[in-house]
């Protein structure tokens, strides 16, 4: 009984996960609609489609170790009333800066659901078998969510406005805040200290910084703004870790990195989440910009890559089964590599299924470091720091997209440059410079363009196969975590029983 009131209380934490994600990736078809309705322009659509992103990515560790301090299921909770009622309001927001406003809140609300939820369901299932499962389950409802979004998002936009891509969030949102307190049971520490105001500030500063520098580097042809956040975050993240350091109860516990493997699955997932977002922005652009397919289409058939990361993650725990978990990680990385090598025989009439092949095996090997690796890192600390740990598998996530938007774009970016030796500086704009031109130039701009672009997409799919062959060989380095990994770190509490 009390293992199907567990399970119970898991499929309420996945509700969530999977909306949520649906949530992100549905605005982007909303955005023009919604935009032409209020009237947004085109700095007040960046806000509202990147404020949400911000505020998680400055809020999550804070939000993972305040879960710590005053209680998981609080927290997780007051986070989906929360979310709940400002889906409503950005829903129908009636300016611009109104769903700014709202879209930045929903990132502070946002911000407590990962955190929380994944320390909720490392503490439901002790045994490790069961939290592997759950674990994969969450991941499977994260990277699902995320696939199926734009789907969801051109079947309401087709009957309703732009509102019921925000609404749908709301019935998941308000069940969990709902029913969590029956199903699901609290998790705190009980000497894991204040929360430090300062602690607080430099980490919001750091992360916000440094995430808006490595943004605005993809978009601004100015660098000296950019540039100046970046180093400005790296100072205050360098004051952040001394903090921390010296701090008895800190706000992040670095020590939580003298863990061989600890450490080698956050920069597994950070790397990931670079050669994913890099491919990614490739890929989608290739479908639409190269095969001329529409948005909408272009989003269906992206969406082999959301469904392989959740199959990937279902077959996670099967794998460990029969092999380490960093071995099936390893293994996983390795497939990963193979698929991003199919994306550099991309050209010509079989391009489609190439593409497609492609991004759907480079994503299936990333399921056991989501679902494997997440575990790891939430496994290797007391119940009473589960949240802060789960804060930092977040931030490692988000960090790794905004890299690999920012890096590998920029270098697909010099690629396509240096062969159109100076034509047009993106696809987009010899789109736009043909048209301007009699038929056989334009025609001819046109096609050197996608090859200089297809160009840009093999360098890509080089680039992520070493990243990933980088991080199957450091896996196979690293000695397999011990089931009580978190006494061998100084200064931990024992895990309740």
């Amino acid at each position: 009984m009390r293992i199907n009131r567990a399970w119970l209380g898991a499929a309420l934490l996945m509700l969530p996960t999977l909306i949520v994600a649906m949530d992100v990736t549905a605005l982007l078809l909303a955005l023009p609609q919604l935009s032409a309705d209020l009237g947004a322009t085109g700095v007040q659509q960046l806000w509202i489609s990147d404020g949400y992103g911000f505020l998680v990515a400055g809020f999550v560790i804070t939000m993972g170790t305040l879960a710590d301090r005053i209680g998981h299921r609080r927290l997780l909770v007051t986070g989906a009333a929360a979310f709940a009622a400002l889906s409503a309001v950005a829903a129908f927001a009636t300016d611009p800066l109104m769903l700014i406003v709202a879209r930045a809140l929903l990132g502070v609300a946002g911000a407590t659901l990962a955190p929380s939820t994944l320390a909720l369901l490392t503490n439901m299932f002790r045994d490790e078998r069961q939290r592997g499962k759950a674990i994969a389950i969450w991941a499977t409802c994260q990277f699902t969510g995320g696939a199926l979004g734009p789907v969801l998002a051109g079947l309401l936009l087709q009957h309703f406005w732009w509102g019921s891509v925000f609404l749908a969030a709301v019935p998941a949102m308000a069940l969990l805040a709902l029913a969590g307190p029956f199903l699901l049971p609290e998790f705190r520490g009980d000497r894991t200290g204040r929360l430090d105001p300062a602690s607080v500030g430099l980490s919001l500063a750091a992360v916000l910084l440094m995430v808006y520098g490595i943004k605005q580097l993809t978009v601004e042809s100015a660098r000296a703004v950019p540039t100046a956040a970046l180093v400005a975050g790296a100072v205050i993240g360098m004051l952040f870790v001394r903090r921390q350091l010296r701090l008895e109860t800190p706000l992040l516990d670095l020590r939580l990195f003298r863990s061989r493997p600890f450490t080698a699955v956050i920069v597994a997932l950070v790397c990931a989440g670079i050669a994913m977002a890099g491919t990614g922005l490739l890929v989608t652009q290739y479908l639409q910009s190269v095969l001329g397919f529409s948005p909408v289409a272009s989003a269906v058939l992206f969406a082999p890559m959301g469904l392989g990361v959740a199959v990937g993650t279902m077959a996670a725990p099967a794998l460990a089964r029969r092999t380490k978990q960093t071995t099936a990680i390893a293994g996983g990385m390795a497939a990963s590599a193979l698929g991003s090598l199919l994306l550099v025989g991309v050209d010509g009439a079989g391009a489609l299924p190439l593409v497609m092949t492609g991004i759907a095996v480079l994503a299936l090997g990333t399921g056991p470091l989501f679902a494997l690796g997440t575990g790891l890192v939430v496994g290797s600390v007391p119940p009473e720091r589960a949240g802060s740990a789960a804060s930092m598998s977040e931030t490692g996530n988000y960090f790794g997209g905004s890299l690999g938007f920012a890096l590998l774009g920029v270098v697909a970016a010099v690629v396509y440059r240096s062969r159109m030796d100076g034509r047009s500086d993106s696809l987009a704009d010899a789109v736009a410079a043909g048209r301007h031109l009699p038929a056989d130039q334009g025609a001819e701009l046109l096609h050197t363009a996608r090859e200089a672009f297809t160009t840009s997409l093999h360098v890509t799919g080089i680039i992520s196969a070493v990243i990933f062959t980088g991080l199957a060989v450091l896996l196979l380095t690293v000695r397999p975590a011990t089931a009580t990994a978190p006494a061998a770190l100084p200064g931990h509490e024992t895990a309740r029983s």
